[in-house]
């Protein structure tokens, strides 16, 4: 029996502990930590699996005393502790800080999901996720400025993995799993008792990837939701990926939506860049091609545009896997901007323009990178800042909050959504660590 056939056995009999330490094995990327990252990342020859490479990091959350590490010239405090799977952030007019805690929703019963997704279902339980939704929004609010939340309130609840928030003069949308709400919103209320009002119907279902982040343009006439595709590469049908793997425009007073652009394997961070105005995307890529394929990036989004998946990566290099083709779509996929490493997970997006944060943090994007499960040596588990210039990336990433990972490759955290607060300070959701983390800088200005 091929080692294959027994990881399939013991994942099909529950034993995900064995399972995970008879895990695929490969020889260690020999690439840079930059050499995938920016506008020209190296991407080497593809090297197919069909169960998922796995190395992951124990979530096992921050024993007393201890927090992630910040860059020179900037420190960390906890904002928030004792949450529950936060993921997202949201910034009302009056400060307060809105917090999504969530997870996946229960998968529709009946419904396959292959040895892959079988496996992959025990592999993110021992990385700190699938595990019970709270479902819910909490408002943390910091009324004395010293950079802890003295009131917590539970906002909304009964919700179904909520993620994405927007409020559009005094109304607050949501992004649930599966539908997207609306809720009336009173200045400075630190709970809504009102039953939400269903706005439109969201991709659902087998939900493989299941985050719906939302983002309102400048005057509130529309929405844009990233929807994340329902597969690594189109395996469970095509039909299934309608109006997924795309970000969509919804029109908030009518209820109707249609596809903004496509072709975006699991678009999550959305913002606005300051400069340009345009809209950008950070974006996960697929799995299963080997330690260094294919990078995550970042985007910025044109209106109908196709960025490749399920058929190309990187603009027009063809996933052989993916059968029947479309070549026609491949001529038109777009290459990204910028390269953010492979598997890093680079979730959350936030642009910076004349922050608090410092000289050399004034312009550019900060992303906050969940961390690989399934390459070796792991990557991302950091927040890092990429600048900018006339509205491009235009460096390296620096980084400006590590130390996820303790020294025997487990997580005491994984950063997720990241937001810039009034103050002009960074804040950073926690997960695993189910903490808010608040950094500020030190000095006015680096030297």
């Amino acid at each position: 029996m091929s080692r294959y056939h027994l990881q399939a056995l013991l994942a099909a009999a529950g034993l995900g502990s064995l399972c995970l330490a008879l895990a695929i094995r490969e020889r260690p990327s020999t690439l840079s930590e930059n050499a995938q990252y920016g506008s020209d990342p190296v991407l080497p020859l593809p090297k197919t699996s069909w169960l998922p490479r796995v190395n992951i990091a124990e979530a096992i959350g921050w024993p007393d005393g201890k927090k992630p590490r910040p860059a020179e010239n900037f420190e960390v405090s906890a904002f928030a502790t004792d949450l529950s799977h936060p993921r997202w952030l949201y910034a009302l007019p009056n400060g307060d800080i809105l917090v999504a805690e969530s997870d996946a929703p229960p998968k529709p019963r009946g419904l396959s999901r292959g040895l892959s997704g079988w496996i992959e279902t025990l592999i993110m339980k021992r990385a700190g996720s699938h595990q019970p939704s709270a479902n819910r929004i909490t408002l943390l609010r910091d009324a004395d400025g010293d950079g802890t939340a003295e009131i917590r309130s539970i906002f909304l609840d009964n919700l179904l993995s909520p993620f994405g928030m927007a409020l559009i003069g005094d109304e607050l949308y949501v992004a649930n799993a599966d539908a997207l709400m609306r809720f009336p919103y009173r200045a400075d209320a630190i709970r809504i008792e009102a039953r939400g009002i269903k706005v439109a119907d969201l991709p659902s279902g087998r939900n493989h990837h299941w985050t719906k982040s939302l983002l309102a343009n400048e005057d509130g006439s529309k929405l844009y939701v990233g929807v994340g595709s329902n597969s690594n590469i189109g395996e469970n049908g095509m039909e299934e990926e309608e109006n997924r793997a795309a970000i969509l425009e919804i029109d908030p007073r009518m209820g109707t939506s249609r596809l903004f652009a496509s072709g975006l394997r699991n678009p999550v961070g959305m913002d606005w860049n300051p400069e340009t105005g345009t809209l950008w995307v950070a974006v996960n890529e697929r799995d299963e091609l080997g330690n260094d394929l294919v990078p995550d990036y970042l985007t910025s989004v044109k209106e109908g545009g196709f960025y490749g998946w399920p058929y190309s990566y990187w603009g027009q290099i063809v996933d052989t896997r993916v059968t029947p083709q479309s070549p026609d779509l491949v001529m038109k996929a777009i290459k990204p901007d910028y390269a953010l490493g492979s598997h890093t997970a680079s979730l959350g997006l936030t642009f910076v323009h004349q922050t608090g944060l410092g000289k050399g943090f004034e312009d550019g994007a900060i992303i906050g990178q969940h961390g690989s499960w399934n390459r070796k040596p792991r990557a991302g588990y950091r927040v890092i800042f990429i600048p900018f210039k006339s509205g491009h990336p235009s460096g390296s990433p620096e980084e400006i909050l590590t130390g996820f990972l303790n020294k025997k490759g487990q997580a005491m955290g994984r950063p997720v959504g990241v937001l810039i607060d009034k103050r002009g300070q960074l804040l950073v959701a926690d997960d695993v660590g189910n903490t808010i983390w608040r950094v500020s800088a030190t000095l006015p200005y680096r030297v």
